[in-house]
């Protein structure tokens, strides 16, 4: 990560300010809300090529670190390591050591195939049938099923990054159009598909996690998301080689208020996994469990309102704002630290950690005349999200 360690600065930072292309917004100070003492620590607002971010300042014995916030990351990381030189030119500092000098960096190809959480919520729409497999592994399952059917539009959910890059290397190869890939947690995902868009929903050989239950993807949480967005008719279809996670998820699927269940034992697909063929040969069973759809569901609504309407007396709020995690049944809120920002009366920022267990959110929020916004963007509107949003506008109006 580019940082700057300096000893000595001889001037001060002046807010709002400008040095060369970086504007400086605003400093914040730590707010000691805990009993432990503890070093100050900063964050600098600035803002370069229409970008906001922020820069963390902190006293380390006799020296200064200043590197980027780990909260609010942007790309690329030139960006940042600009920031940080406009602020050791700034303020004169008397620098010791830095790694942001800079140096000819090779443009990563764009992968036009590979898309963020976000372009699902915004940007994703098509007229054709989605067809979704989670865990897509070596992709060959995948692949297969796309070349096979060139009509439907698959989505490719992995969190293996060496399992993305191979897949993404031979959708080029092949020359296949009808895949887009995400890396992001299926029990999330599907929040962000429409209802009754899927026709099917593959489950090939999950991790049975059977030491950490809680991690598993299948949950009736999950079940009730993936009959949402199944068609009419429309299957969502387990297969593995785990006797136990067969069981557990059998038994999730008989105990649903409807939908028809198909199960098989060693049923020859038309492509199985190098993993799938040693265990046949191994004399081990393979079990399927298909759930079909048979019902249709209401459309949901992504367009959440994320903001604060009350007025905030950030003064006093911050010496009451329970800094203790509040953890409800399915999302939590951790308020990480606050700071100050000494010159604007009523001002600073809150720092916090919210959302799904599985799938937390670190934020910032913003406070400035007794008014209240996310720094950067949004959260995504997860049903944990909107959750924790709600009880933060309670905690905050105290």
């Amino acid at each position: 990560m580019p940082h700057i360690v300096f000893d000595k600065y001889n001037k001060k930072l002046v807010t709002p300010s400008k040095n060369g292309d970086v504007t400086f917004n605003f400093v914040a100070k730590s707010y000691n809300f805990t009993t432990k003492m503890r070093k100050p620590e900063y964050r600098v607002c600035v803002e370069k090529e229409n970008k906001e971010f922020l820069l963390t300042l902190k006293e380390k014995e006799e020296k200064h670190l200043l590197k980027a916030d780990k909260v609010t990351r942007v790309t690329p990381v030139q960006l940042v390591k600009d920031a940080l030189n406009s602020y050791a030119n700034e303020v004169e500092a008397n620098i010791v050591f830095s790694n942001t000098q800079n140096f000819n960096q090779k443009i990563k190809p764009t992968q036009e195939y590979l898309k963020d959480i976000d372009y699902f919520i915004n940007d994703f729409k098509t007229d054709k049938e989605i067809w979704i497999e989670i865990g897509f592994g070596s992709g060959r399952h995948l692949l297969h099923q796309a070349k096979e059917n060139p009509h439907i539009q698959f989505i490719g959910l992995e969190i293996h990054t060496p399992s993305i890059e191979q897949l993404l290397k031979q959708i080029k190869i092949q020359e296949l159009d009808n895949i887009l890939v995400v890396n992001y947690d299926a029990r999330l995902f599907m929040e962000f598909i429409n209802s009754n868009k899927v026709g099917r929903i593959f489950v090939h050989f999950p991790v049975p996690w059977d030491k950490k239950p809680h991690r598993r993807i299948y949950s009736n949480a999950f079940i009730n998301e993936a009959l949402r967005v199944l068609k009419l008719n429309g299957t969502l279809e387990l297969r593995t080689d785990s006797r136990k996670y067969f069981d557990y998820c059998t038994d999730l699927l008989t105990n649903l208020n409807s939908g028809r269940i198909t199960i098989d034992i060693n049923k020859d697909l038309k492509v199985s996994s190098k993993y799938e063929d040693r265990w046949k040969r191994q004399g081990k069973n393979i079990y399927d469990v298909i759930l079909e759809c048979n019902q249709e569901d209401e459309d949901i609504n992504l367009d959440y309102d994320f903001t604060f309407d009350e007025e905030i007396e950030f003064d006093e709020s911050i010496k009451t704002l329970c800094t203790k995690a509040v953890v409800k049944e399915d999302y939590f809120i951790h308020v990480e630290d606050l700071f100050t920002i000494d010159d604007k009366e009523n001002s600073g920022l809150i720092q916090v950690t919210f959302g799904s267990f599985d799938r937390p959110l670190s934020k910032y929020i913003l406070v400035q005349n007794k008014k209240a916004k996310y720094f950067q963007d949004l959260p995504l509107p997860t049903s944990a999200n909107i959750k924790a949003h709600n009880k933060l506008k309670e905690m905050l109006k105290k």
